[in-house]
């Protein structure tokens, strides 16, 4: 079976604190799997559920990425916060893509670095 993984991607710019960014990341993995095919996530959890968090450094990147995960008919969830807390209400934060094949995801973030 090919391998499945699930990407996340984060906005280094806001400089949100450790826990801020991982409730970020928490909410776009779980939305983005949530709007996965149930076959998907089926095999995406038999292989161990990868998930690898990565960085762009602005909306407008981030932005761009949704696009290309759109454009490949990827599933993705883009995450806006609301704003309780630490950022502005409507701040965009992360994209969650996939679970999908790690070839297929790779396509579009094969070059972005590890958050």
């Amino acid at each position: 079976m090919q391998g499945y993984k699930q990407v996340i991607i984060i906005r280094s710019d806001l400089k949100m604190p450790i826990g801020k960014a991982s409730s970020q990341v928490a909410h776009a993995s779980t939305e983005s799997m949530l709007r996965s095919h149930k076959d998907e996530i089926e095999k995406w959890r038999s292989l161990g559920m990868k998930k690898v968090v990565l960085k762009v450094a602005s909306q407008e990147e981030l932005l761009k990425y949704k696009k290309d995960a759109d454009d490949l008919g990827l599933v993705n969830a883009l995450i806006t916060d609301a704003g309780r807390t630490v950022v502005e209400p409507g701040t965009v934060t992360c994209l969650g893509i996939g679970p999908d094949k790690e070839e297929k995801i790779d396509r579009i973030t094969g070059k972005l670095k590890m958050a």
